[in-house]
């Protein structure tokens, strides 16, 4: 058989693929065959080639949707937005696209796999400690921001966001994840990074009410 001369179009065709099944039918409810089902021309075995797993092929679909939509970029070249201004409306962004979200809440628990686990605080490291760092630093500069610790602060968001908020890692309900967003910004703000307004706390809200309660989740034997 022949080599696949374009093995970034067949990668792409699979995370499509995988994109739109776990939109429609939840993560948990897709097989690797419905993946190749969906496909029609393509066997498990290239499947596999290319990704380990379905928790490989949900990460790589979840890093997709963000560069494809990339909260960030989309407010760096803003004029009209200081930077703690842009700081939130970069939050509102990403949390107000829905199926990131979904997918983002669908992926809690895949985590479970230290490999996946160590690629994601590595990947968050590098790419979004620069994005928050400049952010911070902008925001001491226009004075909508006075913290000394722009770069301990940019490494730390991500890993309390991602990392300390998965219950996989961390068992929390709810009511108690959402107590670490309080603290959070409570900390933040006291740090000289007033981060959380209504508006950012309206959607914290927002996202645990589309959140199934990780407790009783776990208690079903889904986490």
């Amino acid at each position: 058989m022949a080599r696949n001369k374009y093995p970034e179009v067949t990668v792409e065709r699979i995370l499509d693929a995988a994109q739109k099944l776990f939109l429609e039918k939840g993560y948990d409810h897709t097989t690797i065959q419905d993946i190749v089902d969906e496909l029609g021309d393509l066997t498990k075995g290239a499947v596999y080639h290319h990704f380990k797993s379905k928790e490989e092929i949900m990460d790589a679909v979840g890093d997709r949707m963000f560069f494809t939509n990339n909260p960030f970029e989309a407010v760096r070249n803003r004029s009209d937005l200081n930077g703690l201004e842009k700081l939130r409306e970069a939050i509102r962004i990403n949390q107000t696209d829905d199926s990131r979200t979904d997918l983002n809440i669908q992926s809690m628990p895949i985590y479970k796999d230290p490999r996946l686990l160590m690629e994601m605080i590595d990947s968050n490291r590098r790419i979004l400690t620069p994005y928050f760092q400049e952010l911070l630093e902008e925001g001491n500069r226009d004075g909508s921001m006075h913290t000394e610790y722009t770069r301990e602060i940019a490494e730390l968001l991500p890993l309390l966001t991602s990392l300390w908020m998965l219950p996989s890692i961390f068992p929390a309900t709810k009511d108690e994840m959402k107590r670490k967003f309080i603290f959070l910004g409570d900390m933040l703000d006291k740090m000289g990074v007033p981060l959380f307004d209504e508006a950012t706390a309206e959607l914290v809200d927002n996202f645990f009410e589309k959140m199934p309660d990780p407790e009783t989740e776990n208690q079903n034997g889904s986490l």
